[in-house]
């Protein structure tokens, strides 16, 4: 459609601002002279691309793109002397080496006819599952969590459905679903994850698919407790035709037993990624789920991308298998919750009361986000604004704790207070 191309090239070219409201439908479709049909199927299509949001009410707004040329933490840690607080990455000194692992991965060329998966890494993912008291028949293996998220909700939902999602939630997922035609419906979170009385709201508005995280939430590092995942699945038995997703994104170092909502549901999913624990390029994540959603799964890779290379995942075999696995995955999950208990204690010491029971990434409210992230930059701290990870809940920023060492914690804490204190709006 020439509309809607003509609008995804200025939008691609800069030429029209994030944010920006577009003409409305019977206003474009004179000054165009076509129909207003015409018009709303292109702005149909570019809020169906990810492209731009809103509804009749609000108008179409051009939708926020992340910089796909440049990865969003070189923008802020540009400076040798900034403290990198912003990037999500776990910490390069706790990841397991790959100079041993990579000895022990079969050499010799991967061939076509070939199983799609290995089969040693479905059989430990499952003895992995097991452990952590989840029983799984089926396993397959994907190119990442996004990529076991996206075509789960893809083989179940058409675009323009709704998918309820914790709020406030990682961008990359709101991207994906903005991408994917998907709208997506906020959870209201406390420390405890998704609370009832937010699912509950999501499902209201007829979510046809929800994305739970179970522990290390990101941003706010929530963790699902027992009494909440009863609550939570109380509300779940009232829409057993939801598709539910867990997506479990720091597995062994998320610092906390996992807790599943899944129980009887007839169509559910479970990702499991490896890259913040075995390392980011490694692209390889275990998705269970039920036959059906496996199925279609299976069969959409098949035409398509066929297999994650076998290359990695011998490596991520390797690496997750090897003897001294568990007491290195065991050592880095006490440090990465040791820095994290470490500046949540800090930020008490100097008034700031937040909470994170898992992961390493730390939400802190503020009321200026734009102005705090400014001012923290300044002291060469750089931390990520909240405004791409929240869609009602207030303003805020993400702070990673995965490599903050603690006097770099108490110096940050004090100047966290000092930029709160200088940007705090003035009184009427």
């Amino acid at each position: 459609m020439a509309i809607a191309a003509s609008l995804e090239s200025r939008i691609h070219a800069g030429r029209v601002a994030a944010g920006e409201v577009l003409p409305p439908v019977r206003e474009l479709a004179k000054s165009l002279r076509v129909s207003p049909a015409t018009v709303a199927a292109a702005y149909r299509l570019l809020r169906n691309r990810g492209l731009a949001t809103g509804d009749r009410r609000r108008g179409t707004r051009v939708r926020a793109q992340a910089d796909r040329g440049r990865p969003e933490a070189a923008r802020s840690t540009d400076a040798r002397d900034t403290v990198d607080l912003f990037s999500g990455n776990p910490d390069p000194e706790l990841l397991p080496s790959l100079s041993a692992a990579l000895k022990a991965v079969p050499i010799g060329p991967g061939l076509f006819g070939q199983l799609p998966d290995v089969p040693g890494l479905i059989t430990f993912a499952k003895g992995e599952f097991a452990a952590d008291g989840i029983d799984v028949r089926n396993v397959i293996v994907t190119a990442g969590g996004l990529d076991a998220i996206e075509r789960v909700l893809r083989e179940h939902l058409r675009p323009g459905d709704r998918v309820a999602v914790e709020d406030p939630t990682f961008p990359t997922l709101l991207d994906l679903l903005a991408g994917s035609g998907f709208i997506p419906e906020p959870i209201a979170t406390d420390a405890e994850g998704a609370t009832a009385e937010g699912l509950n709201a999501a499902l209201k508005h007829r979510a046809a698919a929800i994305i739970i995280t179970p522990r290390a939430q990101n941003p706010t590092g929530a963790c699902i407790s027992a009494a909440r995942a009863g609550d939570l699945r109380t509300v779940l038995k009232r829409y057993p035709a939801v598709l539910l997703i867990e997506n479990d994104p720091l597995g062994p170092v998320a610092g906390v037993p996992v807790t599943t909502l899944i129980g009887a549901r007839s169509r559910w999913a479970i990702v499991r990624s490896t890259t913040k624990f075995l390392g980011p390029d490694l692209r390889v994540a275990l998705l269970a789920g039920d036959d059906l959603t496996l199925a279609r799964v299976r069969a959409r890779q098949a035409v398509g991308m066929r297999w994650v290379s076998h290359f990695l995942q011998h490596l991520a075999l390797a690496l997750w298998s090897d003897p001294s696995s568990g007491r290195h995955l065991a050592r880095a999950a006490e440090a990465y919750a040791r820095r994290r208990e470490g500046l949540l204690k800090e930020l008490s010491a100097v008034g700031i009361t937040v909470r994170a029971a898992s992961g390493f990434n730390v939400w802190i409210p503020v009321r200026r986000e734009a102005d705090v992230v400014e001012s923290l930059a300044h002291g060469g701290w750089a931390v990520a604004a909240g405004e791409r990870f929240r869609l009602q809940t207030g303003p805020g920023i993400r702070v990673t704790t995965s490599a903050l060492a603690p006097d770099d914690a108490r110096r940050f804490a004090s100047d966290l207070a000092l930029a709160l204190r200088t940007t705090a709006p003035t009184p009427a």
